[in-house]
């Protein structure tokens, strides 16, 4: 078997060792299934598109589409082309989705006609996109899909085994991706991964969830997110079928668990509360083949966890912890789970995570200090921001750098460690917020507040939700109080933003608390509301 240093080269290696084998099934329509051999030609063919309409290697090529196989695809297709893919969440509004590719220069964008028209009014700013990839067919009406634009437009991109691309240039350490996540400031930023950042991440959870040829993965994730984007990869290496799902109630997560006789389930906290909750048909019976259920994007209330076990009490259940910078950082083994019911445990295989406290010294057992992660997931930082790279991404404070491997990540997270090494999450040190999985920037919220002519000033921040780790609250102050409404500010919000960005609250207050520098005292707002559980 040759090496497979490059993304693409594992469904290469898949293709050529198990052609026939069923590799990814799509239930975002009519069930379709793919075997590798037919998914990997759908992917030669995107690809040699791409280089036959000038892409060069390192171009940033966007990905903006439901989750599907034709998304799944593209992102093999970009690898095999040499170029870098950046996966756009469905669910961002126009102008999000502007900012992103006018962010990292993309000069190519895969999507679909109905995509394209949400996108198209927004999108025609950014100065750098030259070539439109629609997967559908050309469509028979008469207008032109780049009428008014200089684009070069390219139909049905998804064809199978009809061209192939030449092999790229690229080597393991080339950047492959960028995954784009929000700060505690500004819009979000794109956070570099390598070809062996990826690699590495599907090796190591390969190798501590026991993941083999017979597993059927089912992906709720968007693949914008770095642990659904690890699920598709963690599939094809091992030759898994991966099941591709979009769900609206928790009802239809356990029906495709059952029908599609699903092994493995990664979701964030508002998966698995929705899952305990009566109406999701999980108390008529355990699915038969679920082996394990996975956490990331938050921390799953013990509560939840006591009661998912008493409904799948053959599963297996992993914690975990991890942010987008450096992938996976740490999970509980279940064996630990009764004694340790709150902690994110230890680290992944092949990593080194450490605690230290503000002058940079390790920290005792108990004392809260900020988690640092060592290992071969750590990202290269951020795309255009050698500044806020640096921040991030600095040297070993405890190795000297002829050791080699001195690049660490600090995660701007507070945990502290017990006697025998086990983590616990303690809060967020920048004030994002973790909203159904998702990290988002109070800033980006407000900015959206603020385009109202009815609010003078706005802050935002988490409180606490059962269900899905923080829900987004939103203070603000009013122009006029008397006329001041609520519901219209929210509805604002929604046609601008993602739900799971949009504020689920609004409160009016006189005046918001000030730090003696005259800034928002995010610290008391929080403070002051902490016991508003939802």
């Amino acid at each position: 078997m040759a090496e497979l240093y490059l993304l693409h080269h594992l469904l290469e290696d898949a293709a050529a060792t198990a052609p026939a084998t069923e590799a990814l099934v799509d239930l975002s329509g009519p069930r379709r299934s793919l075997s590798f051999q037919t998914f990997h030609d759908t992917a030669a063919h995107c690809a040699a598109l791409l280089q036959v309409h000038g892409l060069s290697r390192a171009e940033r090529v966007a990905i903006y589409l439901p989750k599907s196989a034709e998304e799944a695809a593209a992102i093999f297709a970009v690898s095999m082309a040499g170029g870098v893919f950046v996966c756009v969440n469905a669910l961002l509004r126009g102008h999000q989705v502007a900012h992103i590719l006018s962010d990292c220069g993309a000069t190519y964008l895969i999507t679909s006609s109905r995509e394209w028209q949400r996108i198209r009014a927004d999108v025609a700013s950014v100065k750098s996109l030259r070539c439109l990839l629609l997967i559908d067919a050309k469509a028979t009406s008469d207008e032109s899909e780049n009428e008014g634009t200089d684009l070069a437009v390219v139909f049905d991109v998804m064809q199978a085994g009809r061209l192939c691309p030449s092999s790229p240039a690229n080597i393991g350490e080339d950047l492959a991706g960028l995954l784009y996540t929000s700060g505690s400031t500004g819009k979000p930023r794109g956070v570099m991964l390598s070809h062996r950042n990826l690699l590495a991440g599907s090796r190591i959870v390969t190798s501590y969830l026991n993941i083999g040829a017979d597993e059927r993965i089912l992906s709720v994730l968007p693949f914008s997110f770095d642990y659904g984007l690890n699920q598709l990869l963690t599939s094809v290496q091992n030759r898994a079928a991966i099941v591709l799902f979009q769900y609206r109630f928790p009802s239809e997560i356990v029906r495709a668990l059952r029908d599609e006789a699903i092994t493995g389930l990664a979701g964030v906290p508002l998966v698995w509360a929705g899952l305990v909750h009566h109406t999701s048909g999980l108390r008529d019976g355990a699915p038969r083949a679920l082996r394990y259920i996975t956490n990331s994007g938050g921390a799953v209330p013990a509560a939840t966890v006591r009661t998912l076990r008493q409904l799948v009490p053959n599963t297996k259940i992993f914690l975990m912890y991890g942010l987008t910078e450096a992938f996976r950082a740490t999970y509980l083994p279940p064996r630990e789970l009764d004694r340790r019911p709150t902690s994110i445990g230890k680290a992944i295989p092949e990593t080194e995570i450490f605690v230290i406290d503000s002058e940079g010294r390790p920290c005792a057992p108990g004392q809260p200090g900020i988690l640092i992660q060592r290992g071969p997931t750590v990202s290269l930082g951020y795309w255009g921001n050698p500044e806020l790279t640096r921040e991030v991404l600095r040297p070993h404070p405890f190795v000297r750098a002829e050791r080699g491997g001195d690049t660490v990540c600090y995660s701007g997270d507070l945990v502290r460690a017990d006697e025998e090494g086990f983590l616990y999450f303690i809060a967020r040190a920048d004030g994002q917020i973790k909203s159904q999985g998702y990290r988002v920037s109070p800033s980006e919220v407000e900015d959206v507040l603020m385009e109202s002519t009815e609010i003078a000033q706005a802050a935002v921040i988490g409180l606490s939700a059962a269900d899905s780790g923080e829900r987004i609250h939103a203070v603000v102050v009013a122009v006029d109080a008397a006329s001041f409404n609520p519901a219209d500010l929210l509805r604002h919000c929604a046609s601008r933003l993602p739900a799971y960005m949009t504020p689920k609250t609004v409160e009016a207050v006189d005046a918001l608390p000030k730090s003696p520098n005259g800034k928002i005292d995010y610290k008391t707002l929080r403070a002051d509301r902490s016991g508003q559980i939802q």
